[in-house]
């Protein structure tokens, strides 16, 4: 008898990107930690942070209650404060005035408001697709914008997840916490799709901070 395979297993394999050559959305980040990007590039990533985790830790406030939402709710991953004080030391105190977001920004925000805020398994999703991925790749690119820019830990704080002594265990246990959601076929499927929501969201953020990157550099 075969063995049924886990849900986040599921998730995992079906959402992985896969590309043998690198996209628009793929070479904003690989110039960035390649040391082909400016530091106004990584202020405008920065920027655009802002208002997606902000949206998402809004999200996170209206689902607080949902048993199955809280589960996976930690302030160990809260990244909002950090990104204001990122922002007030790459910018200024007036930082907020000088910031707005993009078009795909926008966009990305509205779908964690029109979806994330009312249904648990998209909620997940997105808080998935973006924690998840931040915890696996937070120390590298950390390390590389401190060696490319100068920075310590100021203008870095959002790499930086001080409540998360060990990332892997922390990573497994969010896996372990998806598998007990007990969500039927059809609940999986949609958190499944929703998360290739947010990927594409991702995408088009990054291709439109490519576009401004060259922008900034003419």
């Amino acid at each position: 008898m075969a063995t049924a395979i886990l849900f986040s297993e599921a998730l995992r394999e079906r959402t992985a990107i896969r590309s043998t050559a690198p996209s628009a959305s793929e070479r904003f980040m690989t110039d960035l930690l390649s040391g082909r990007s400016s530091r106004d590039d990584y202020i405008a990533l920065v920027a655009q942070n802002y208002f997606v985790y902000g949206a998402l830790e809004r999200a996170a406030e209206q689902r607080a209650a949902d048993p199955v939402a809280a589960a996976f709710i930690s302030p160990a991953l809260t990244r909002l404060p950090a990104i204001r004080e990122d922002l007030r030391f790459l910018i200024g105190d007036d930082w907020q005035d000088a910031i707005s977001p993009l078009a795909t920004t926008a966009r990305y925000v509205d779908r964690i408001d029109s979806h994330a805020a009312t249904s648990t398994g998209a909620f997940v999703a997105h808080h998935y697709t973006r924690y998840l991925g931040d915890l696996s790749g937070c120390a590298i690119i950390r390390t590389i914008m401190q060696r490319q820019f100068g920075f310590e830990t100021n203008g870095v704080g959002f790499y930086l997840f001080a409540g998360i002594a060990k990332p892997k265990e922390f990573k497994s246990t969010y896996r372990a916490q998806l598998d007990a959601a007990g969500w039927n076929d059809e609940e999986r499927e949609s958190v499944i799709a929703e998360v290739g929501v947010a990927h594409r969201l991702t995408e088009e953020l990054f291709e439109d901070l490519g576009a401004g990157r060259h922008r900034r550099a003419a």
